[in-house]
């Protein structure tokens, strides 16, 4: 009988005064019995001490900062670079160095290549439907080789590299216009990048920057501003959605309704209005008018898709565009517009290059500087801190332990570029250190920001592009000075690092249009 039908029947027949706390009793005993006959084998492994008398929990109270990254790498001062934690009945084995961390994405990728998504990320990715989110499967390979070809590989580029021009002048032409309408007044760059960023996002993916469209199921007419807030803003608040049974997987028979159904309506409300995108491209291509986009290429080149996998990888394509080279360019300015000598530094290195010219792709081989700072940048301002949890499929080795199957790996990037024995003063920003001769110029993993191995980003050229364009470009045309109590506003929140407040800044034109 299962156990949801025993707690029924003992409960029933209980007192109806102590029904609740017979069955609640009962649900401790089996989830601490369940968590006994879980153990793993002993593996060696160091591991983060509970708090005593509560081995249910596990390492759970000792979480309590919303940023585990930055857990996890205090921990590692103790215990060291590999470590091992329990959260809830899960153990999970915690890598916190560049060498452990790349042993596990690259030498032993063949045993550990398969997710651990939460209950919301499931759901949310259609059942890991994503590029990113896929195992490692013939289906993965499939359709990371549809988005490269179409989107994020270097022939793509050069297709979409009028719309990532147009947009970086849109942006330079806003900024001026609030510049000299309001001088001396902060300007918001993020409203501004947001908005010129996800209108690139869309172009890629369904060929148009979508104004406003209707749609049908949800009776309404939706704004940009509103397509953007479902397809991405609400997209990465619900994947912080924290489950109780994803810590106690043998419990997933209790339903979490109010759960569900938050991250239901957020699916359903991507899904219709993706419909309504898709069918107006349709239209699009049913008039004879031909758009180099993804969704074209999808439908005339993945038979072997349906049509809700093509629907959640067009979404991907715009999701992934719209966030991380925004976290990662905002961070940079913020950075540059701290250190006056930095940021002239750049300056003159791009007008020794370019001189009068505004910088271009074909310049960034040439400069050195640009691209350490967009390294650094990545280095300490991480947009994805944490890769998202794998597992061990067969039993195998990591920094000399034996980690058996079923074990789950928490890969820290935040850890692996705070690990002073790597980086000197990793608190600091100096992007000068990606200056020194052991850094490979073209290289664009120094940090693992991107990844390592077969499951590397398939985005990191066109983030590159954009994000060192767009840095460049704010530095040509303006002397960048942080808003009174800017300096120290560094907090994050989301899924990626934004900063808690939009970066605020004094800007002053270098020059006239």
């Amino acid at each position: 009988m299962a156990v949801g039908a025993v707690l029924d029947d003992l409960a029933a027949k209980a007192p109806p005064f102590a029904a609740t706390a017979l069955v609640a009793g009962l649900l401790l005993c089996f989830v601490f019995l369940r968590g006994l006959s879980h153990k793993q084998r002993n593996t060696g492994l160091p591991p983060v001490p509970t708090v005593p008398g509560l081995p249910i929990i596990g390492n759970l109270l000792q979480m309590k900062e919303k940023k585990p990254h930055k857990t996890f790498t205090r921990w590692a001062e103790t215990y060291g670079p590999i470590y091992s934690i329990k959260t809830g009945a899960e153990t999970v084995v915690v890598l916190n160095s560049a060498e452990v961390a790349k042993e596990a994405m690259v030498t032993r990728f063949s045993s550990i290549s398969t997710r651990k998504l939460s209950n919301a990320l499931e759901i949310l990715t259609a059942n890991r439907t994503m590029v990113a989110t896929s195992d490692y499967s013939d289906f993965h390979k499939m359709v990371k080789r549809y988005i490269l070809t179409s989107v994020l590989g270097a022939n793509a580029q050069k297709r979409h590299r009028s719309h990532r021009d147009a947009m970086v002048e849109t942006v330079c032409r806003q900024i001026h216009d609030q510049v000299s309408g309001s001088p001396g007044e902060a300007v918001n760059f993020r409203a501004i990048f947001e908005n010129e960023l996800f209108g690139l996002a869309l172009k890629q993916a369904i060929g148009v920057d979508m104004k406003s469209i209707y749609v049908e199921e949800l009776r309404s007419t939706f704004s940009k501003k509103d397509i953007h807030r479902i397809l991405v803003i609400d997209f990465m608040n619900s994947c912080l959605e924290v489950d109780w049974r994803d810590f106690f997987p043998y419990l997933k028979w209790i339903p979490n309704n109010s759960l569900e159904n938050k991250i239901r309506q957020v699916t359903f409300r991507r899904k219709v209005l993706m419909s309504a995108l898709i069918r107006e491209q349709k239209k699009r291509i049913a008039s004879g008018e031909e758009l180099n986009c993804y969704l074209n290429y999808l439908l005339s080149e993945a038979k072997t898709l349906t049509e809700d996998q093509i629907a959640i990888l067009v979404w991907e394509a715009i999701i992934e565009t719209s966030d991380t080279t925004l976290v990662t360019s905002e961070w940079a300015l913020y950075e540059l517009a701290k250190s006056p000598k930095r940021q002239d530094r750049l300056y003159q290195e791009m007008k020794n290059i370019c001189g009068l010219e505004r910088i271009t792709e074909e310049q960034l081989p040439h400069l050195p500087y640009l691209g350490a700072i967009f390294h650094e940048t990545l280095r300490k301002h991480n947009p994805a801190p944490l890769v998202p949890i794998r597992y061990a499929h067969e039993d195998t080795q990591l920094g000399g332990y034996f980690i058996p199957k079923g074990s789950q790996i928490a890969i820290n990037i935040y850890g692996c570029n705070m690990d002073k024995k790597q980086w000197e003063n990793p608190e600091e920003w100096i992007p000068e250190r990606f200056l020194n001769d052991k850094y490979d110029p073209a290289d664009l993993y120094k940090t693992m920001a991107f990844g390592a191995g077969k499951r590397v980003c398939a985005g990191s050229l066109q983030a590159m592009l954009i994000a060192c364009i767009m840095i460049g470009r704010m530095v040509q045309e303006f002397e960048w000075k942080l808003r009174e109590g800017e300096e120290a506003d560094v907090d994050t929140v989301g899924f990626t690092t934004h900063k808690l407040h939009p970066l605020q800044a004094i800007l002053k034109p270098r020059r006239s249009e």
